[in-house]
């Protein structure tokens, strides 16, 4: 069993959340406003807290807040982010018309290097942010088998988030470690993909995957 706190109690955080705890980790969801988040996981197995309290009592920390503000939030829990492992899922753009993915923020970078920049103590791992959050706690759920990519400049912290992904359901060999922090570049820029996909195809299952 793993601590874990969850950064974001929207789709993705409370699917994470929900996956996560099934699978016998201790999750708490670090909520601004968890007087309000703290009804909807009434008889849950996930507990609610603020930020700085769910971080400071996990091991692991997943970023799942809105990826255009992330890096000013998590900057400013860097104190409890030291000695962390990080699982960034979060895409930051731009906010474009009727609330699609607009431009990137970190053009030429990634969110996840400038995560790292700015929390040196904490192991960035960027993982996941490639697929509708459906598809995270359930990989099987699309017909083609999806990749979950890993970058990230710790290999220990790589192999933590690889267990935390089996235990979602995810084989080994959907898993693809691409190397160091500055290969989150590709996986983030698939978001420019995102608005002309969901025009065609809708608010359905999808996920980037690598054919051999």
């Amino acid at each position: 069993m793993t601590t874990i706190a969850i950064l974001g109690s929207g789709r993705v955080g409370g699917a994470l959340a929900t996956g996560l705890a099934a699978s016998g980790h201790d999750v708490t969801i670090g909520s601004r406003n968890p007087a309000d988040t703290a009804p909807a996981w009434a008889g849950k197995a996930v507990s609610v807290a603020e930020p700085a309290a769910a971080v400071e009592h996990s091991v692991v920390v997943v970023n799942a807040t809105p990826g255009d503000s992330s890096l000013k939030r998590l900057s400013a829990l860097s104190r409890v982010l030291s000695g962390k492992i990080l699982v960034d899922v979060s895409n930051a753009t731009e906010r474009g018309p009727g609330g699609m993915p607009g431009d990137l923020c970190y053009p030429g970078s990634s969110l996840a290097e400038h995560l790292q920049d700015a929390l040196p103590e904490t192991a960035v791992v960027k993982t996941l942010n490639t697929m509708l959050f459906t598809v995270m706690v359930d990989p099987h759920s699309i017909k083609a088998a999806p990749t979950a990519f890993l970058s990230g400049d710790d290999d220990d912290a790589k192999r933590t988030v690889r267990q935390l992904l089996g235990d979602l359901g995810w084989p080994s060999e959907w898993i693809e470690d691409l190397g160091d922090v500055t290969t989150a570049r590709g996986p983030e820029a698939l978001m420019l993909l995102v608005p002309a996909i969901m025009r065609r195809h809708g608010m359905v299952p999808f996920a980037l995957t690598i054919a051999h």
